[in-house]
């Protein structure tokens, strides 16, 4: 059977202001006899498929050689087993030698290449040998039907391997390859790649979004599944992210180009999917070394089973031997292994790239089932990184009318902080306007509103200004906004980061995987521990700077823990990289982070990182239950061959038996369901 081959090269993701490597794409996936010819040309001896061609719908017109062959093969037994009729030499000859080309032209003609490079030890050769082997001692139906059904296993693991690719595939159906483009007042169809930056595109509802950027129109709802792996609706708000691959689901968008064709983040998406197949994991690359260990000594082995009885039995009866030898081969050959878990690896990933992570490669899948220690940023990670008010307290004044007062005068900042308030108040603040705004540093902000004097800050400002105000404001853990009126303290807004709603339930779900973990944050030390203390965090320190937060990582690595370190900003991008799988959250992480990480999610929510966890799992779990199987199964009926009791057709179905059986387990990867 054909084995899928990757190559070991780095991941590289192209920084946006890169150019564009290609417009198309590949994949190296599969070993097939085109890369064989180019192979006697000096080429590299790996094909590439370019996942942008159409995908070719091979049914049985196709295999109509095969098939041809099946067909003689089964009329053959029939008349043998079913009449009792053979024709006779050499008809029964001519006939089984045509049935055997239909069935195996293609593996002899990869045997015949290979051997005129010196490469013996494959499995290509290895059926050859066995099956002429079997013609030469009159074994033809034998030799027939091993090739047939070889060769029938070769066609289902080309479907497996077809499926696997379609699910990458699909990646692609979700980028538009048209985009309409306002220009001069017109609207004009045109290539994505061919759209500049701040132009106007629009989307019609059900289309394809091409491009990212900005939303222009007032409002629009669209479906981010390809993106996010959520199949639930997010409404945007004019000025607010959209993003290549999202859905328009109602009325006709516009929307302000930001980034060109490929520069998206889909794009980048994409490539890392592409690029995930080239990094091959420690159990592929023990299995590749295995075979080519494992392949020779099957060989010595079946010639010390055919020519080693001379010495031991009288008489010896060559054809005897020769045939066990032949039965040998056949059974030892390692497709089952050499196909089923690199298909097994690549399944893991399309599993994850469904459900909104990007593994950047297989060995990143290992990676992830020895993890104990989760390790995570807060700002952005378990909270959404912005602020919003918590809390209004008053103190002789109207809640509503504090905090239009309070934004009014906060309206006249471009702080964080400043902006929550002003959002908070929303359309109660109207048309309020402060007058000579004056900005003490360290301090907060002074003015006039409606005539009124009005101090917002932190405590230190009403201190400057000797305004008393109640001890209790000192203690608060968040972030306080102080307001005084006419010099008389008035009240206080508390500023906080919201916490994801899925933070404490990704929390609760490492916690049962028996995975510890910790929080690190460059935020005051008390606003760490009330977030620890919600979210029911095992460890977390706070005022931390990244060289911090890089000491801390070590630390745990140097007392033998394996982390996977979760973060978004820039400066969580060299503790990402300490980590042993670092993990980006690719919605509003920043792209070094991105790049740097080994793991990517996609929607930035916590509850991934289990998802990502589980998905390893599962995928090293079935590689093993490949493996076994395999193995069992092998080693079984190679000593039931070499002592005599299984003949060629049961090595035969033995051999495509189990490798099919290793395939269709493999390929149960991609519909698993996570829960």
């Amino acid at each position: 059977m054909k084995e899928i081959k990757n190559k070991q090269t780095p991941i590289i993701t192209a920084h946006p202001n890169a150019p564009a490597k290609n417009d198309s794409p590949q994949v190296n996936i599969i070993k097939d006899q085109d890369r064989e010819l180019k192979a006697d040309e000096g080429e590299d001896d790996e094909e590439v498929l370019d996942l942008n061609k159409p995908t070719e719908e091979e049914g049985w017109q196709s295999h109509w050689p095969l098939l041809t062959a099946l067909a003689i093969l089964l009329v053959m037994l029939t008349l043998e087993f079913g009449f009792k009729y053979q024709p006779p030499f050499p008809f029964n000859l001519i006939i089984f030698s045509g049935a055997f080309l239909l069935a195996g032209y293609n593996v002899l003609g990869m045997a015949w290449r290979k051997a005129k490079h010196f490469d013996f030890f494959n499995e290509f050769f290895l059926m050859s040998i066995a099956t002429l082997g079997a013609f030469s001692i009159g074994s033809y139906s034998e030799g027939v039907a091993v090739m047939v059904f070889y060769s029938i296993g070769e066609w289902f693991q080309d479907a497996a391997v077809n499926k696997a690719k379609k699910s990458i595939k699909a990646l692609l159906d979700i980028r538009p390859d048209k985009v309409t483009v306002m220009r001069d007042g017109k609207t004009l169809v045109s290539d994505p790649k061919e759209i500049k930056v701040d132009e106007i595109i629009q989307v019609k509802a059900g289309e394809k979004v091409a491009l990212d950027g900005e939303l222009y129109s007032d409002a629009a709802t669209f479906n981010t599944a390809a993106l996010t792996g959520e199949s639930k609706p997010d409404t945007k708000r004019k000025g607010e992210t959209v993003l290549a691959g999202m859905i328009n689901l109602d009325k006709v968008s516009e929307i302000q180009v930001k980034s060109l064709f490929k520069d998206s983040k889909l794009s980048k998406i994409l490539e890392m999917v592409q690029d995930a197949t080239a990094r091959k994991s420690q159990t592929q690359l023990f299995i590749s070394r295995f075979a080519k260990i494992y392949t020779p000594i099957v060989f010595a082995l079946a010639l010390l089973v055919c020519f080693a009885p001379y010495f031991f039995t009288d008489p010896y009866n060559f054809y005897q031997w020769f045939y066990r030898a032949l039965v040998f081969l056949v059974i030892s050959c390692p497709c089952a292994l050499v196909v089923s878990i690199p298909l097994g690896y690549f399944g893991g990933i399309g599993l994850a790239s469904r459900n909104g992570i990007l593994f950047k490669g297989s060995n990143f899948l290992d990676v992830m089932t020895t993890i104990n220690t989760v390790i995570m940023d807060k700002t952005g990670t378990l909270t959404k990184g912005v602020f919003n008010v918590q809390e209004v307290v008053t103190d002789g004044f109207d809640q509503k009318e504090l905090v239009r007062v309070t934004a009014a005068i906060e309206s006249n900042s471009t702080h964080p902080i400043a902006k929550a308030v002003v959002a908070y108040a929303g359309k109660a603040l109207g048309d309020l306007k402060a007058k000579d705004v004056e900005e003490i540093s360290g301090h907060g902000l002074k003015g006039v509103v409606e005539g009124k004097t009005v101090l917002a800050g932190n405590a230190k400002l009403l201190k400057k200004f000797n305004i008393a105000y109640p001890p209790e404001v000192d203690q608060l853990v968040d972030t306080v906004v102080v307001v005084a009126i006419d010099e008389k303290y008035a009240g206080y807004l508390t500023i906080a980061d919201e916490i994801k709603e899925d933070a404490k339930q990704a929390i609760e779900q490492m916690h049962s995987l028996k995975i510890q973990t910790v929080m690190l944050s460059g935020d005051k030390q008390a606003v760490v521990d009330k977030v620890a203390k919600l979210l029911g965090l095992d460890k977390a320190f706070g005022d931390l700077l990244p060289d911090g937060k890089v000491q801390k990582v070590q630390e745990y690595k140097n007392a033998g823990s394996r982390i996977a370190f979760v973060g978004d900003g820039v400066n969580d991008a060299p503790v990402v990289a300490l980590a042993d799988a670092g993990i980006a959250m690719g919605g509003v992480g920043s792209d070094a982070t991105i790049e740097t990480a080994d793991i990517v999610i996609q929607n930035d929510q916590p509850s991934k990182i289990t998802a990502a966890i589980k998905i390893g799992r599962i995928t090293k779990r079935i590689v093993w239950q490949n493996i076994t199987i395999a193995m069992v199964v092998k080693v079984i009926v190679l000593i039931l061959g070499a002592g005599g009791v299984a003949n060629l057709w049961e090595a035969v179905i033995a051999d495509v038996g189990v490798a099919l059986l290793a395939i269709l387990n493999a390929v149960r990867i991609q519909k698993i369901k996570l829960e």
